[in-house]
């Protein structure tokens, strides 16, 4: 009778225990999304309405951290040092993420060896654009002027090694001009320049667009394959005789060796938030096209492009070390 009473009782503080912690539940506290861009630009404003939309569906917040500078890679390198792996640190990957490592001699990471590709989501419409108050009405006048005027001429990118910085060095090689880049840390900075005078025009994405509704900037062409909804007066490269398309897209990775559940969970989690109707009106304020790509296909699409990119960066010389 004694063994069954302590039998019993040892069973009812069993029961009345709490039930050990599960482990290994994602997520499990806030997920961190490293927008690689300074704030208030299309990536920052898209980047911020996946955060919400994917924390809700996640059950956990997921909170932006702007990390701008180093040509929009300094994200990449937070992720390429993160041993965790957890799924619990993710961003933004922009193309310079796949050129910048061939223009240095000690790159800081290897896209194809560092990350772990999770979504791709969309791309930038880009532009260039100069003062409305400007002398050049169009694209052919600002190039007889830059033609003329070998090293005084002035652009602005967010970065060196962008794709706004690559493809205007292309146009100069084509043209046989020689302007002068001036990088900044992103796109704010970049317009306030222009605004103030202080370059003669900017390379850049649709976030300029309402700077040109204001009536401060004037657009000089846009980059993609054909003209875009929101400027349909506005020529394509292609229209002015440069075969040249640029539409540089970007997507979501974490740190090389997230678990393929913890990957799969994320994915699902920001598909959803990438076809919400709040962003897709947030795409289509910037003129940015959806894009989407799993895991396995943006995986497949990150070796190609960094193969490309790669490519164009040998073939300007281009080298920031």
């Amino acid at each position: 009778m004694i063994r069954r009473r302590t039998a019993l009782a040892a069973l009812g503080a069993a029961l009345a225990a709490p039930a050990p912690a599960q482990t290994g539940a994602f997520p499990d506290r806030p997920v961190r999304l490293i927008v690689p861009l300074a704030p208030g630009g299309p990536t920052d404003s898209h980047g911020r309405v996946l955060a919400e939309i994917a924390g809700r569906i996640l059950g956990q917040p997921v909170v932006v951290e702007n990390r701008p500078g180093a040509s929009a890679t300094l994200g990449a390198q937070l992720l390429a040092t993160d041993t965790r792996a957890d799924g619990h640190l993710v961003g933004l990957l922009p193309a310079t993420v796949f050129r910048l490592p061939a223009m240095q001699r000690r790159p800081a990471f290897d896209p194809l060896r560092d990350f772990t590709y999770i979504i791709h989501l969309t791309g930038y419409t880009y532009y260039v654009a100069v003062r409305s108050d400007s002398p050049w009405r169009d694209w052919a006048s600002f190039l007889v002027h830059a033609k003329a005027s070998p090293g005084k001429v002035t652009y602005g990118t967010p970065g060196v090694g962008s794709s706004l910085h690559i493809t205007m060095e292309r146009i100069a090689a084509l043209h046989g001009i020689e302007w002068v880049h001036v990088p900044f840390r992103g796109g704010s900075d970049n317009f306030q320049a222009l605004l103030g005078g202080q370059i003669d025009a900017v390379a850049d994405s649709s976030g300029m667009a309402p700077l040109v509704e204001e009536g401060k900037f004037r657009l000089l062409n846009t980059w993609g394959a054909e003209r875009t909804k929101r400027f349909p007066a506005v020529p394509t490269l292609r229209e002015l005789g440069i075969n040249i398309v640029s539409n540089a897209p970007y997507g979501l990775a974490g740190p090389k060796g997230v678990a393929p559940a913890t990957v799969r969970a994320l994915h699902d989690a920001f598909r959803a938030a990438l076809f919400d109707p709040a962003s897709v009106t947030a795409l289509e304020r910037f003129d940015m096209p959806l894009l989407h790509l799993g895991p396995e296909e943006y995986n497949a699409f990150a070796r190609r492009l960094f193969d490309e990119e790669g490519a164009a960066v040998r073939a300007l010389g281009l080298r920031v070390d």
